[in-house]
């Protein structure tokens, strides 16, 4: 693999980070750690493979109901617009939580999956964005 020991790391910090920035991803071991560090442009784009997808469901009132399927986050509007902007403030808010306590939530075997979808979110930082990015489909009543 292409690492950089923790110590090179440390003596050429600005170097280091400069090549991040501008050129690509660096694997670095400490010890028996291997980690990467990475610009968030570049993780955006290795996250650009994970959606937000969503059961839409018309409620008898004429409102909106989304169904989050990656997260169990459900949102009511009187629109689609609007519901997809709560639904994404959602995302926003559980990704805060998680992250907050990332060492609990990360290790919770029905929660890891959702790592990817908050760093999305993390990422992203912006409700507008994220609904943006919900895709919806029809649901079965």
């Amino acid at each position: 693999m292409f690492t950089i020991s923790a110590t090179e790391v440390r003596k050429e910090w600005s170097l280091v980070v400069d090549n991040v920035v501008r050129q690509r991803p660096q694997f670095i071991k400490r010890t028996r750690d291997y980690l990467m560090l990475t610009n968030l442009d570049m993780m955006e784009e290795v996250l650009s493979a994970y959606h937000f997808s969503a059961e839409q469901y018309k409620e008898d009132d004429g409102s909106i109901t989304l169904s989050l399927n990656e997260i169990d986050l459900i949102e009511n509007a009187p629109t689609l617009e609007a519901a997809k902007i709560a639904l994404a403030k959602s995302i926003l808010e559980y990704a805060e939580d998680f992250y907050k306590d990332f060492s609990y939530w990360g290790s919770a075997p029905n929660r890891k999956s959702h790592i990817p979808y908050v760093l999305k979110a993390l990422i992203l930082n912006d409700p507008e964005k994220i609904g943006e990015q919900i895709s919806c489909h029809d649901g079965k009543n």
